[in-house]
C-alpha cells in the first residue's frame, strides 16, 4: 500500500539515489544537477510560490500570503525527495504530497496564509510549469556550451581552411577536400542546433488551466470572498501575471493536452544531439589507428592495454546521440492525449524528457572539451590522400580526358587505368599512359614513347613527354598530367565555402573568436 511504501522511505539507503554511475555521458554536468530530483523540487516550489504571488498581484490573495508562501518555498531542504517520491504513488504525481508539506510549512508561519497554497490550480499546472523551469535552466547551460563549441570550431576551420585531406563517401576515398571545410560543416550544425534550442527556450510556456483548462476555480474563489463578479478576462490576466512571475512565456491557451511545447523541445533536443553526434562520428573514424588524422587532446586509458588513448569524449557524445531519438519518439507519442487532461500520456513524458535533457547537456559539455583540445595531424591527412596512388583525382582526369576523347571513351580509359592501379598496385600515371596508348592503337594512331618503370613512391609518377600529335586520340602532356594528378590542386570551392560558412556569424557577439 502507498502508506506502507512511504513509511519505508527513511529506510532506503543513500546509495539508492541515481548518481549517474552508468551514465558517464551526463554525470557531473551542470544539466545533471539542474534536472536531478533536488532541481525538480526547487522548480516545483518556485512554481507554487509564483502562483500565489500572481494571485496577490491581481487582488486574489493577500500580499502577506504571497510573502509567506514564497519564504516557505525558499527552503527546499525541508522536503525529502525520497519520501515525496514514494508518497507520490498515492496520487500518481509528486505535487499532491508536496502541496501538503508546503501548506504545513506555511501554516507554521501564518495559519491564514496556508489557505492560499496551490489555490485554484491542479497538479499538472504546477508540474508542467516546474518542468518548463527545469528545461529553461538546462537549456541555458546547453546554449552556452554550444556557443563555446562553435567558437572552437570557427578557429579550427579558419586555421585549416586549406589543409587537404581525402573526402570519403560510403567509407571509401572519393575526391580531395579540406579539413577546414569539414570543421566548418560541424560548426554549421552546431549553429543550427543553437538556433533551434534558442527558439524553443524563448517559447517555453507557463502552464495554468485549473482542473480542466477553464480556470473556473479562480472565478469561484473571487465570487465566494464577496468581491465583484470577475470579468471573463480574469483567466487571461492571471495567466499573463503567472508567466511574468516565473519568467516563462505566456501561452494562448492552457496546454494540458496540447503538447506542442514538449514536442518542439523533443525535436530540438534530438537535432542537437544528432548534430553533435555527427562531429563525434567523424572524430571517431578519423582517430582510428590506421587513419590517425585526428586525436583527442586528452584521450582515455584502458584497463588492460597501456598504449591506448581512447577518444572518450567522442564516444560519450556518440552514445548520447543513439539514445535521444528514442526518447523523443516517446515525447512525440504523448501528443495523442485524450480529453482535457490525460491518463498516462502526460505521465509518460516526465522521465524521457529529463533523460533527454541530461544526455544533450552531457553531450554539449563534452563537445566543448573535444573541440577545444582536438589535435589535427595534417601529415597523416596527406599520407592518406596519397594512399590510393592517384585514384582520388579520377573524377578530374575523366573531365580532362573528355575534352580529348569524348565522355564515354574517357570513362572507359579511366576505368581501365583505375582497375590496374587497384589490382596491380602500379601508379595511376603509368596505368593511364598504358590505357591511352592502347586506345590510340585501337584507333590507328601512333603510340607515344613508353614510360620508364615508375619507382614506388607516395607521389604519383609523371608521364613522359609525348611526340607530336598524331591521328587518333591527342596526347596528354606530362606537365598537364602532373597537374591533374596533384590532389591539392583539386579542391574546388572548398576554401570559399569555409569563408562563406564562417561569415554566417561574423558579427555575433556571443561567439568567442
Amino acid at each position: 500500500m502507498p502508506g506502507t511504501e512511504a513509511s519505508q522511505a527513511a529506510e532506503l539507503p543513500y546509495e539508492a539515489a541515481d548518481m549517474g554511475l552508468l551514465a558517464p555521458s551526463w554525470a557531473g554536468s551542470e544539466v545533471a544537477a539542474v534536472t536531478g530530483d533536488a532541481g525538480y523540487l526547487r522548480a516545483l516550489l518556485d512554481a507554487e510560490a509564483a502562483l500565489t504571488r500572481a494571485q496577490a498581484a491581481l487582488g486574489l490573495a493577500p500580499e502577506r500570503a504571497a510573502a509567506a508562501v514564497t519564504v516557505a518555498a525558499a527552503a527546499p531542504h525541508r522536503h525529502d525527495p525520497r519520501t515525496l517520491a514514494l508518497r507520490a504513488r498515492a496520487a500518481g504525481n509528486p505535487v499532491v504530497p508536496l502541496v501538503a508539506d508546503l501548506t504545513a510549512a506555511v501554516a507554521d508561519r501564518d495559519a491564514e496564509a496556508a489557505a492560499y497554497v496551490h489555490r485554484g490550480a491542479t497538479s499538472q499546472d504546477i508540474l508542467d510549469t516546474a518542468t518548463m523551469l527545469v528545461c529553461a535552466r538546462a537549456l541555458d547551460a546547453v546554449l552556452a556550451d554550444l556557443t563555446r563549441t562553435a567558437g572552437a570550431l570557427r578557429r579550427t576551420a579558419a586555421e585549416h581552411r586549406d589543409t587537404p585531406m581525402a573526402g570519403r563517401t560510403l567509407t571509401q576515398h572519393a575526391v580531395p577536400t579540406t579539413f577546414g571545410l569539414k570543421a566548418a560543416g560541424w560548426r554549421s550544425l552546431v549553429l543550427d542546433a543553437r538556433e533551434r534550442l534558442a527558439s524553443v527556450r524563448a517559447a517555453l510556456p507557463v502552464q495554468l488551466g485549473g482542473a480542466a483548462g477553464t480556470l473556473a476555480a479562480f472565478h469561484a474563489y473571487a465570487e465566494a470572498e464577496g468581491g465583484p463578479v470577475p470579468a471573463p478576462g480574469l483567466g487571461g490576466r492571471l495567466l499573463a501575471r503567472y508567466a511574468a512571475e516565473t519568467g516563462l512565456a505566456e501561452p494562448d491557451l492552457p496546454w494540458h493536452t496540447l503538447r506542442t511545447p514538449v514536442a518542439d523541445l523533443a525535436g530540438a533536443l534530438a537535432f542537437t544531439v544528432g548534430a553533435l553526434g555527427k562531429l563525434a562520428a567523424d572524430v571517431l573514424t578519423l582517430s582510428r589507428t590506421e587513419l590517425g588524422e585526428l586525436s583527442e587532446g586528452s584521450g582515455g586509458g584502458s584497463s588492460a592495454m597501456p598504449h591506448k588513448a581512447n577518444p572518450v569524449r567522442a564516444t560519450l557524445i556518440a552514445a548520447a546521440a543513439r539514445q535521444v531519438p528514442g526518447l523523443a519518439a516517446v515525447l512525440y507519442g504523448s501528443l495523442a492525449a485524450e480529453d482535457e487532461r490525460p491518463a498516462g500520456a502526460w505521465h509518460a513524458e516526465w522521465q524521457p524528457l529529463r533523460e533527454a535533457l541530461r544526455l544533450v547537456g552531457g553531450a554539449a559539455r563534452d563537445a566543448v572539451g573535444l573541440t577545444a583540445e582536438l589535435r589535427v595531424h595534417p601529415h597523416r591527412m596527406r599520407q592518406n590522400l596519397d594512399a590510393t596512388g592517384g585514384l582520388v583525382v579520377t573524377e578530374r582526369l575523366v573531365a580532362a580526358l573528355t575534352a580529348l576523347t569524348g565522355r564515354e571513351e574517357a570513362r572507359r580509359i579511366m576505368d581501365t587505368a583505375a582497375r590496374r592501379t587497384t589490382q596491380e598496385g602500379i601508379e595511376l600515371a603509368a596505368a593511364l599512359h598504358d590505357a591511352l596508348e592502347t586506345a590510340r592503337r585501337d584507333e590507328g594512331g601512333v603510340p607515344a614513347a613508353a614510360p620508364a618503370d615508375p619507382a614506388p613512391s607516395a607521389t604519383p609518377a609523371p608521364a613522359p613527354d609525348t611526340p607530336a600529335p598524331s591521328p587518333g586520340i591527342p596526347p596528354l602532356p606530362a606537365a598537364r598530367l602532373r597537374q591533374l594528378l596533384d590532389p591539392t590542386d583539386y579542391l574546388g570551392s572548398a576554401g570559399a565555402f569555409v569563408d562563406r560558412a564562417l561569415a554566417r556569424t561574423e558579427n555575433d557577439p556571443q561567439e568567442p573568436v
